[in-house]
């Protein structure tokens, strides 16, 4: 009997370490981008966007080769989102003068849109359309809106005050597969259609670095990584192997995974 216990605590001990080495090679580092980083974001490419302390904002390619520099951003105040859905449209928003720049590929300014023009002044964030065009929450009139890059205003929402029981703060908007999907991390997950219509509640709060790609949501929540599958309703959660755990920001892909640490910003593959 003592023979088939201590047999047994040795396959368990080996199985932890098994489990525990699967779990760490599912996450292969792959590059490294360092420097004074203070925000980033990715693209359906794989291309990374870098924005560092003096406010510009760099793009490296899928090897991490850096291929293009926008110098101008202090021209327009400080970043406070880019929006890269559309890797040929980039988006930069800042929220102290209510301004949208439109750059390139290259990054190179396209158009600028001032959305005071049509008295709105209250955006937290912005997210690109299907249609290339660009949604946003107003929440001063807690409705959203599409606006082509003239800053003409193409469809809104009912009064979001009418529809729920306490108007959302907005922080995340994303396009995706015929729905646009409105993140409140202090309430849920808010689904509309095209056409402005409320379809679906998604129970989702608490989670950082929220993100809609492809079939699925992903989110951080301290120490455990969610990925929720918006067909199946499947919500799966892992534990974040140690080096990932307190990074500064983390972002996803389809296959890789990026995170954010004091002066680096890891690139991993996911397997």
């Amino acid at each position: 009997m003592q023979k088939l216990l201590t047999i047994f605590l040795i396959l368990n001990i080996i199985f932890s370490i098994s489990v525990k080495g699967q779990k760490e090679e599912s996450y292969k580092l792959i590059a490294s981008i360092t420097g004074d980083i203070v925000d980033f974001t990715v693209d359906n490419l794989d291309n990374v966007y870098v924005l560092t302390g003096t406010d510009q904002l760099k793009k490296y390619n899928t090897n991490g080769d850096s291929i293009a520099a926008f110098n101008n951003v202090k021209n327009f105040g400080k970043v406070s989102g880019i929006d890269v859905s559309n890797p040929l449209k980039v988006l930069l928003y800042y929220k102290d003068f209510s301004t949208i720049v439109i750059l390139d590929r290259l990054l190179a300014v396209r158009s600028t849109i001032d959305l005071r023009s049509q008295n709105i002044f209250q955006v937290n964030t912005i997210g690109q359309s299907y249609d290339n065009n660009i949604w946003l929450y107003d929440e001063g009139d807690s409705k959203l809106k599409k606006i082509d890059d003239a800053g003409k205003i193409l469809q809104e929402t009912a009064d979001f005050r009418l529809l729920f029981n306490e108007a959302p703060h907005i922080k995340n908007i994303y396009d995706q597969d015929g729905f646009v999907y409105l993140y409140d991390p202090d309430q849920n997950v808010f689904v509309f259609d095209y056409y402005g219509a409320l379809r679906n509640k998604i129970l989702i709060s608490g989670w950082e670095d929220f993100k809609v790609a492809g079939r699925y949501i992903f989110g951080i929540n301290s120490d455990t990584l969610h990925r929720y599958e918006i067909n199946t309703f499947r919500l799966d959660e892992e534990k974040l192997p140690m080096p990932l755990i307190n990074s500064l920001k983390v972002n996803f892909t389809s296959s890789r995974l990026y995170a954010l640490r004091k002066g680096m910003l890891q690139i991993y593959n996911l397997h």
